[in-house]
């Protein structure tokens, strides 16, 4: 749990570099605002846009810069897609990795280009 009642995914572990990929939003919306997004998570630059033009699906608060999305909603996408999303969510964020944390952390080598 993280600032608030927000549950983080991370690709390894915080201490040792690694990165948030999603987060679950359970904090209770203030008396009188619009509820926020349910979940949120690393699109990556060729499905970000994609993704955008979906009904319930939004530019995640804060973190729309680095192509991430956030869903309105828990029914803005498939149980199977948001399964693939997730999944790369999380290899995208391990793939950004720098070598030396990726090691640390025990995560295999980048593909080679």
């Amino acid at each position: 749990m993280q600032w608030g009642e927000n549950l983080v995914y991370w690709v390894g572990d915080k201490a040792a570099g690694g990165r948030m990929f999603a987060l679950i939003h359970h904090d209770e919306p203030r008396l009188g605002a619009k509820p926020g997004p349910v979940l949120s998570f690393y699109a990556g630059p060729a499905r970000f846009a994609e993704l955008l033009e979906r009904d319930g699906v939004v530019p995640a608060p804060y973190l729309a810069r680095w192509h991430w999305v956030a869903l309105e909603r828990w029914d803005g996408c498939g149980a199977g897609e948001l399964k693939e999303c997730l999944a790369a969510a999380h290899a995208g964020v391990a793939a950004r990795l720098p070598a030396r944390t990726r090691a640390a952390l025990g995560l295999p080598d980048k593909e080679p280009r």
